[in-house]
């Protein structure tokens, strides 16, 4: 348990530093249109180191968060995903001259209080394999965030920001969920390539990644970063607990339902930190 939670952290850190430089880098580049869902903006903003240092740790985040799925319950691993918000909001402090206000400070250690009182009340990771239709459900589920975030393009700015938020959470909540219905994790085998979950995580990250960065490059990203929040924690939480066996210590389902939604708020009073400082003008 002790090692899972540890695990779930240095993905938080992983994930919080990267959202700070891929902000950045997204944002000296030109949005180019005002579709949801922009591979050209993805292909410009890969041309800066900043986005692509973004994307190594990004990739050593996932390394973290598949082992980590595999050792304590999704609530905690999505908690903690959440949670890199602040790990963000104090890198931009750091490196980007950005100042945290006592609010933005007091939300950063309840973040770290929160997550101590889920790794003290989180139980073992589910062994339920869930569903069959489950594993069906998550391609289908990676289709509607593609729509709906080519759809956003067409919505006011507050209204785009939501959805492509909702959407990159959207996909990123269910790599998480696919990561669990993937077992064992082994590509020698012939019924891990006849797995749907399989295809789901790679279109759910290509999907958050896609949305992420579209919605970093133009309007209100605050808004947008809150919805990525909701929709990376919420659902996969509640799947984890309802289908897949997740459970808590017992006597002690008060203390994670209390440090985990005290986790998600805390992290949306930091959420403008998903957005990076507009280049400055020469």
């Amino acid at each position: 348990m002790l090692i899972g939670l540890l695990l779930a952290l240095g993905c938080s850190l992983c994930y919080g530093t990267a959202t700070a430089l891929q902000a950045e880098a997204t944002r000296s580049v030109d949005a180019g249109s005002d579709s949801g869902v922009d591979a050209v903006l993805l292909l410009r903003a890969l041309r800066q180191w900043r986005y692509i240092a973004g994307i190594g740790l990004d990739a050593l985040g996932f390394g973290l968060q598949v082992a980590a799925l595999r050792l304590v319950p999704i609530y905690v691993v999505a908690a903690a995903i959440a949670a890199s918000l602040a790990v963000t909001a104090i890198v931009a402090a750091c490196l980007l001259s950005v100042r945290l206000t006592t609010v933005e400070w007091v939300a950063v250690g309840v973040v770290c209080a929160s997550l101590a009182m889920l790794g003290l009340a989180a139980g073992p990771e589910g062994s339920q394999p869930g569903p069959s239709g489950l594993r069906w459900a998550l391609p289908v589920v990676v289709t509607v965030v593609f729509i709906a975030g080519a759809a956003a393009g067409r919505l006011g700015d507050r209204s785009r920001a939501l959805i492509l938020g909702l959407g990159a959470g959207g996909g990123f909540g269910v790599v998480e969920i696919a990561v669990r219905l993937i077992d064992p994790i082994d590509p020698t085998k012939a019924d891990f390539y006849t797995n749907p979950a399989v295809y789901a995580l790679i279109a759910g990250g290509v999907a958050g990644f896609l949305l992420l960065t579209s919605a970093l490059s133009r309007g209100s990203v605050t808004t947008a970063v809150a919805g990525m929040v909701v929709g990376e924690t919420v659902g996969p939480a509640l799947i984890g607990v309802e289908w897949l066996g997740d459970r808590t210590r017992a006597g002690l389902s008060w203390m994670v339902v209390a440090g985990f939604v005290i986790a998600v708020v805390a992290t949306l009073a930091l959420s403008r930190f998903g957005e990076a400082p507009a280049p400055a003008e020469s």
